[in-house]
């Protein structure tokens, strides 16, 4: 989510404002299960009214519709000021001036129109978003009530917080001192209260990262930087724990990695 919001950001102002001349689909696999002619027509001829994110989607909404986009793992955009466009493709939107590309080698983003964003059904299922006034300790507290799974995969389901990753729910999770395979019912008050400030914090660090520097679109080698050194235990398996000095471990937890310090997670 970190990531999604900060191209949402830096990509409002470069095409606000703009029409799209007209929509070129490269490789028909990008809008599945949409057909090419659905997304073209939806969004050519269309002036783009703002840049939203909601959970990990991001999307332009136009002054009718709105074409969504997911990034999935390596999803791209790609901005091209004059002349043709060079390199992978999947998806470009054509202006007066430049073009706006959407970019996935391995092919597992996809861009959509839709006439609203809660006809995407993944959009129409989502919980609610940490960053926002609503994300309250208090709500939390009843949604961890309501569930009996590990904590970590509770973490991950996006019906229940929209946009919270795998990555930054073992974050999270080593922030508030907890076992990622703790039942979320049997949390205690005070857990909760510290697993609540670890979502919080870290997503806004993590955006922070992902803001300094922001996206630079007209560079196609441009990627996120810097999010490594916020990291305590993803992808450190092994590794000395920052905070305590113990040794990170790894697990599967519904077909994902999960991080921890056994010493200082209980």
């Amino acid at each position: 989510m970190p990531e999604v919001e900060a191209v949402a950001q830096s990509l409002r102002p470069l095409v606000c404002g703009r029409k799209i001349r007209r929509c070129e689909v490269v490789h028909k696999i990008a809008v599945r299960p949409q057909k090419p002619a659905t997304l073209s027509a939806g969004v050519a001829g269309r002036r783009i009214v703002d840049v939203e994110r909601r959970g990990k989607y991001l999307w332009l909404r136009l002054e009718r519709g709105v074409m969504v986009m997911h990034f999935r793992l390596d999803g791209q955009l790609v901005w091209f000021d004059e002349g043709r466009m060079n390199g992978h493709v999947d998806v470009a939107l054509h202006f007066e001036r430049g073009t706006l590309g959407f970019v996935d080698r391995r092919h597992f983003g996809r861009v959509n129109f839709f006439e609203a964003p809660q006809e995407q059904r993944g959009i129409a299922r989502l919980g609610v978003e940490p960053l926002e006034r609503t994300f309250t300790c208090e709500r939390l507290t009843r949604m961890l009530r309501e569930s009996q799974r590990p904590v970590k995969l509770f973490l991950m389901d996006q019906g229940r917080i929209a946009g919270l990753g795998n990555i930054y729910s073992n974050e999270a999770l080593w922030r508030a001192r907890l076992d990622p395979r703790r039942k979320t019912h049997r949390l205690k008050e005070a857990e909760t209260r510290r697993l609540h400030k670890g979502i919080v914090d870290v997503l806004r660090r993590a955006l922070e990262c992902c803001l300094e520097p922001a996206p630079n679109f007209r560079d196609p080698e441009w990627w996120f930087q810097g999010l490594e050194k916020m990291l305590g235990v993803y992808g450190r398996e092994g590794k000395g724990c920052r905070r305590c000095g113990g040794r990170i471990r790894r697990i599967e937890q519904g077909a994902r990695s999960s991080y921890f310090c056994p010493g200082c997670q209980n």
